[in-house]
């Protein structure tokens, strides 16, 4: 038998042995999903296809699904409802080349949750999207559209065009949103700030789901020392993909706009005192229960700190008055197709 010498380089050829593994078994995940998905396309095709030309009905697809799991098992995704999707999904998607190889990308099941809930081809490419990039499971893309994340997202009031390079801006623009959901939290609608800063703590998990992907919590009142002088940021957040310590500061009321110089503060002092050399710089959310987009626009005007400001409620739904402020339909479709960029 021959010894390996384990203090000879041991550790570093089984880390990327084991990294080269994962790496192909995922690829070849991919490459399965990706014949399943253009399976299920053809399937659906050819249905819609042979209805129209032969004029069949619904039983027909009843009448395939019965033969179908009698030739390859009751298990094998051929259920009459399944079939269903897959016409509608091929019917969904026909007219719009981009969304079919989009869909490829993630799971069916995802996929089917997808044309359920999300009726906006816009709403369903940024759903394609963002699970594909963030790895979202089932449960929470379920989550993230009760949310109303891609209003949320399309929304944003930030600075980081100015404030950060471009490849780091575009993904922060991602990771932060304009509004946030703390239906979670068993807070009257009047709180003060210290109540909604501990019942967030106290819900550290489903608080960082809510924020979004690669959040991990650092700390609450977060002290920094500036000749002599203690200063608390309300929590200290980071962010694995962006690299970049988040301090995020909360608000009970309107947004004023001095609260951007106490945000600016904290943001030197974290880059000069807690940044470690390899981190990008730190980016600050500041969240308030309200705010008037001029304001916030004219505030975030001539800073050169990566600043956004978000609000935030205690139930599910956007609140009325921000709904008729998202983008056009071009201007939608030119932050999506950003994202290729990034």
């Amino acid at each position: 038998m021959i010894e390996i010498n384990k203090t000879i380089g041991y550790g570093t050829l089984l880390t990327e042995l084991k990294s080269r593994i994962h790496t192909a078994q995922y690829a070849a995940l991919r490459a399965v999903n990706k014949e399943l998905i253009a399976l299920y396309w053809g399937i659906g095709q050819l249905i819609e296809e042979r209805q129209t030309a032969e004029g069949w009905g619904k039983a027909i697809v009843e009448r395939l699904s019965t033969d179908l799991r009698t030739e390859f098992g009751e298990n094998s995704g051929f259920s009459g409802r399944n079939l269903w999707y897959m016409r509608t999904f091929y019917l969904e998607y026909k007219d719009h080349p981009k969304l079919q190889p989009m869909a490829a990308e993630i799971a069916w099941t995802k996929n089917t949750l997808i044309l359920d809930r999300c009726a906006n081809p816009l709403q369903r490419e940024f759903y394609l999207r963002a699970t594909a990039r963030f790895g979202w499971t089932r449960r929470v893309l379920d989550h993230q559209i009760d949310n109303q994340t891609y209003e949320k997202y399309l929304l944003n009031q930030t600075s980081f065009d100015t404030a950060l390079p471009q490849a780091v801006a575009a993904q922060a623009k991602l990771a932060v949103k304009d509004h946030y959901t703390f239906d979670f939290l068993e807070l009257a609608e009047a709180h003060e700030e210290r109540e909604l800063e501990t019942a967030l703590i106290a819900n550290v998990q489903r608080f960082l789901t809510e924020m979004g992907p690669h959040f991990t919590f650092v700390g609450s009142q977060y002290r920094l020392s500036v000749e002599g002088n203690d200063y608390h940021i309300d929590l200290l957040l980071y962010h694995r993909a962006l690299k970049s310590l988040i301090a995020v500061e909360l608000k009970i009321g309107e947004f004023q706009p001095e609260y951007k110089g106490k945000m600016e503060f904290y943001l030197v002092a974290l880059n000069e005192q807690v940044k470690l050399p390899e981190e990008n710089d730190a980016i600050g959310i500041i969240i308030c229960k309200s705010k008037k987009k001029t304001v916030v626009e004219y505030a975030l005007k001539n800073t050169t700190q990566p600043i956004g400001i978000a609000t935030y409620s205690l139930t599910s739904h956007l609140p009325a008055a921000l709904q008729h402020l998202l983008p056009s339909e071009a201007d939608i479709r030119e932050r999506l197709q950003g994202w290729d960029e990034q």
